[in-house]
């Protein structure tokens, strides 16, 4: 968590040293926006995860587990010694998350907290510390723009733009009908397809969550995509343009698909391993 706000007030004081002549006219601007302009990924509504009560989110609301869910989370914890129980923190926290809509509000930790017997402080630990926890609460789809280096060379800043032009929202904001949240994710694993997202599917509970990677996006492609979802559609998942990661070709100029020319496989036997003559002179 530190680190996170060390980060965060390196990039202010960066920006604030390049604006230091016109500063002193401005208005102070709210933390949400200075997030948006360092390009800074949150999923709390404070960068330092500090609760703040709301109507939906207080000590006085309550938070139960369905007869189903219950019996997942039960499942967990028996994976587990009964005197270790509380290592299935985070994979109880994730049932838990997807069962209250994509989001841990203080009642479902507090829940969390008398199923695995710990002091509650200790379960709001792990939830604010790892971002795949959402603290407050999010749209019925996720959708996760990776934000690591190959994404970056292909073109992920341009499947922000048109999911932010399309959305009408920014990163960590969420559309007016409740349907979208916009966010940020470091590094999902299949850099040879980038650029991509990951979309987390709230609307089915625990029994129907879905985690989806959309892979080889051009601008155009995700926003199929996004009005696929609207509609109640099934946009097709992983590469939208090759079977898996065969060298069929990449996203040019993070704008377009551009098909691979010519053969790129082996056309005969691979040659054996090279080795040196080891019977020749120096």
């Amino acid at each position: 968590m530190l680190s996170r706000a060390l980060l965060l007030a390196g990039r202010l004081a960066a920006t604030g040293q390049q604006q230091a002549a016109s500063t002193s006219s401005r208005a102070v601007q709210p933390l949400g926006s200075l997030l948006q302009r360092c390009n800074f990924a949150t999923n709390s509504t404070d960068i330092f995860n500090i609760h703040k009560d709301t109507p939906e989110n207080n000590a006085a609301t309550s938070f139960e587990f369905s007869e189903a869910t219950l019996k997942v989370v039960n499942d967990i914890i028996a994976r587990y010694p009964p005197n270790y129980k509380q290592s299935a923190i985070i994979p109880v926290l994730d049932v838990t998350q997807q069962e209250n809509g994509g989001w841990l509000s203080l009642a479902a930790m507090n829940r969390v907290a008398k199923l695995l017997d710990m002091a509650p402080i200790r379960v709001y630990e792990v939830a604010t510390f790892y971002t795949m926890f959402n603290r407050t609460k999010i749209g019925k789809y996720h959708v996760q723009i990776c934000g690591t280096t190959p994404c970056r060379l292909q073109g992920s800043q341009k499947i922000e733009e048109a999911i932010t032009k399309h959305l009408g929202i920014g990163i960590g904001q969420t559309t007016q009908d409740g349907l979208f949240t916009l966010g940020e994710m470091e590094c999902m694993g299949a850099c040879v397809n980038a650029p991509m997202v990951a979309i987390a599917d709230y609307t089915k509970g625990v029994s129907g969550f879905e985690y989806i990677y959309y892979e080889d996006l051009t601008p155009k492609d995700i926003v199929n995509i996004l009005d696929t979802i609207k509609k109640g559609g099934k946009p097709k998942p992983g590469s939208q343009y090759r079977l898996k990661a065969e060298p069929a070709g990449a996203v040019h100029g993070g704008e377009k698909w551009v098909p691979k020319d010519g053969e790129t496989t082996l056309t005969g036997a691979p040659r054996a391993p090279y080795c040196r003559d080891l019977n020749a002179t120096a």
